[in-house]
């Protein structure tokens, strides 16, 4: 009684806390918590009614309920690796749990419902520990203990469902080494080594969020201008020791202040926005797209030469023409410098800057074209 008193205040010290958690930053991993520690405050709670007028109720919702929280706790550690866990499990097997209770209940029997509760929370801290395994936290291993312990749950209900399967509800194996008592101690660890990681692990997902929002333009979710610099700069460099090819795209949408002042920055806005997504729908998932500045763009297309360069380009124009648009308003034409490493110096800068020189060109030659060093106009270029 004493232990089943100490799980119920941690248990309800967690959840206020998580709670108060969830409320300044509205994390998942929170959320998720809050329900497994209140699934698992209010099934401990049921447990009371027995000896009332209520006793069929108290194992089935008790049961039902203590399966639920366990595939709560699944759906933290799965939040911790950016997934939503889907809804099916915690109606499926809280509900065929509360089921085997409820009828073994109903014929008096002892453990009402055991094996199937058993297994069913074997089940729910195995998913977690799944998740856990893995979970890949390059700034901490604060999710080791949890790991540990929650596979220490999944073997502990294995071993009473397998108890439970052989010898009987009346097991003295079951009663000794598998009560209730046991249970709470080994969920009071569980909780304490939450109550420990939760801020480490939330840390984590804050810093990692950060560093994502500090390398992403806002308007278009693309790398802003200093990510794209630092990460193309490794991609090139590693393209250079092997000797492979990379090509560098400069673009830029023409006529765009027309549109600002003639269709207002809303206009503009979507018109980049469109850009952006051409982008991303055109490229290939080894290469890097950056929003460079207002209404210019930056790729870097690893193993690519100014043809396969030209043939991008292309596909990006085609995506953005046929992107729809705001009433009364045309998305611009694009023009293209294209440099690859074969035509310039070593370094990601002397990149750009030729294919800054290409894009003039480019322009100067009547827009809606791509141009590379050479000042030729590159194969596949949609043009009108």
């Amino acid at each position: 009684m004493s232990l089943k008193l100490a799980l119920a205040i941690v248990t309800l010290t967690l959840c206020v806390l998580f709670l108060g958690s969830y409320r300044r930053t509205r994390s998942l991993y929170s959320a998720c918590w809050c329900v497994a520690l209140g699934c698992w405050l209010v099934g401990n709670a049921a447990y009371w009614l027995k000896g009332t007028d209520w006793t069929w109720a108290a194992n089935p919702f008790g049961n039902a309920l203590l399966v639920a929280g366990a595939f709560g706790v699944w759906a933290g550690f799965r939040s911790l690796r950016g997934l939503r866990a889907p809804l099916w499990p915690f109606f499926v097997a809280p509900g065929a749990t509360a089921f085997a209770s409820f009828l073994e209940t109903s014929t008096d029997g002892v453990w009402p419902g055991g094996l199937v509760y058993f297994v069913s929370m074997a089940v729910g801290m195995a998913l977690a520990v799944r998740e856990l395994a893995m979970l890949k936290s390059p700034a901490s291993q604060a999710h080791r203990p949890l790991l540990v312990v929650a596979a220490i749950l999944v073997g502990y209900f294995g071993c009473r469902a397998v108890v439970y399967l052989v010898d009987g509800a009346t097991s003295e194996i079951l009663s000794s080494f598998f009560s209730p008592a046991i249970t709470c101690m080994l969920l009071l660890m569980l909780l304490v080594l939450v109550s420990f990681s939760m801020t480490v692990l939330s840390n984590d997902q804050l810093i990692t969020a950060l560093n994502e929002r500090a390398s992403r333009d806002g308007m278009t979710g693309l790398l802003n201008r200093e990510a794209f610099m630092e990460l193309a700069g490794r991609e090139l460099a590693a393209a250079q020791r092997t000797g492979a090819v990379a090509a560098v795209v400069l673009a830029d949408l023409d006529h765009f202040k027309t549109i600002n002042d003639t269709h207002g920055h809303t206009a503009g806005d979507a018109a980049i926005r469109a850009f952006a997504a051409a982008c991303e729908g055109s490229v290939r998932r080894t290469d890097l797209v950056a929003r460079y500045g207002g209404e210019e763009f930056v790729v870097l297309l690893p193993g690519a030469d100014e043809i396969a360069a030209g043939a991008i380009t292309a596909e990006i124009s085609r995506r953005l023409a046929a992107a729809p648009a705001p009433d009364g308003l045309s998305f611009p034409t694009v023009s293209y410098g294209i440099a690859s490493t074969p035509c310039s110096g070593p370094s990601l800068e002397d990149l750009i800057q030729t294919a800054d020189e290409a894009l003039y060109q480019a322009k100067a030659a009547g827009r809606n074209r791509a141009f590379n060093v050479a000042g030729q106009v590159a194969a596949g270029v949609v043009r009108g």
